[in-house]
C-alpha cells in the first residue's frame, strides 16, 4: 500500500483573486503588534485550542512534530513563572547582559519586571524535543527541532492575531525553570514563553516601523 494520498485540500485562485488575498492578507497582518499591556479579560479556551491546532500543522523536519504547547491559566502557576522570569531577569539587567544589548533594549523600555506574566490571560510555553521516546522506550531523533518549532510559533503567533487577541514573546534565559514548574520531561527544551490576550486599555506600543521590501527581499 502507498504511503501517499491524493491532495485534496489544495484550492486554486485565478491570478486577480490571489493578488486580492495575498494583498488583504498582508493589510491584515501588517496591524499586529508585540504588546505589553494587558488586559485580564478572559479569552475562551476553544479559541486558544484552535489557535494551538493551527501552529500543529506547521511544516516540519520528517513530519516528527517536535513541540509541545503548554498554555497554562492557572493564576498560582502564572505567579511561579513570573517570579522565576524576573529573577532570570533582575541577573540579566544587573550585569549578565552586555552594554550593547542592553542599548539595543533601551528604546523599548524594558526592564526586569514582568507583570504581564500574571495579568494576560494565557501564558503559552512552547517546548521543543531534540528527540522522542518510543513506547519500549527508544529514542527517535527529531530533526530541525529548532527550525520547526520557530515556524510553528510563527504560525501561532499569526492564528492569535487572527482570532483578535495580542501577543509577546517571552524568553527569559535561561529557561530551565519552565520544565520543573510545568512538568515537562528533560528531553524538552523551553522554547519560548508567548503571552496571550487582550490589550488594556490605553495600550502603547513603540513607535518602530518595518523595513520596506527592498530591503528584506531579492527577485532574481
Amino acid at each position: 500500500m502507498s504511503p501517499f494520498v491524493p491532495l485534496t485540500g489544495y484550492q486554486a485562485f485565478d491570478p486577480a483573486t490571489m493578488k486580492t488575498r495575498a494583498a488583504e492578507f498582508y493589510a491584515q497582518i501588517r496591524r499586529r503588534r508585540t504588546v505589553r499591556d494587558f488586559s485580564d479579560r478572559p479569552v475562551p479556551r476553544e479559541v486558544i485550542a484552535d489557535c494551538i491546532r493551527a501552529a500543529g500543522t506547521a511544516p516540519n523536519g520528517a513530519n516528527l512534530q517536535p513541540w509541545h504547547f503548554v498554555a497554562v491559566s492557572d493564576p498560582a502557576i502564572k505567579r511561579r513563572i513570573r517570579d522565576a522570569a524576573e529573577e532570570e531577569e533582575r541577573a540579566f539587567y544587573n550585569g549578565k547582559a552586555p552594554q550593547e544589548w542592553l542599548d539595543a533594549l533601551a528604546p523599548l523600555g524594558t526592564d526586569e519586571r514582568k507583570p504581564f506574566l500574571e495579568t494576560a490571560p494565557y501564558l503559552i510555553v512552547i517546548f521543543a524535543a531534540s528527540y522522542g521516546e518510543l513506547p519500549d522506550g527508544r529514542k527517535v531523533k527529531h530533526y530541525y527541532a529548532q527550525e520547526s518549532v520557530g515556524i510553528a510559533t510563527g504560525i501561532l503567533i499569526t492564528a492569535l492575531h487572527h482570532a483578535g487577541l495580542v501577543s509577546l514573546t517571552h524568553t527569559p534565559s535561561p529557561m530551565g525553570f519552565l520544565n520543573e514548574i510545568l512538568g515537562r520531561p528533560a528531553r524538552e527544551r523551553p522554547f519560548l514563553i508567548l503571552v496571550v490576550g487582550y490589550p488594556a486599555v490605553g495600550a502603547t506600543v513603540p513607535d518602530i516601523t518595518k523595513k520596506p521590501l527592498d530591503e528584506i527581499a531579492t527577485f532574481l
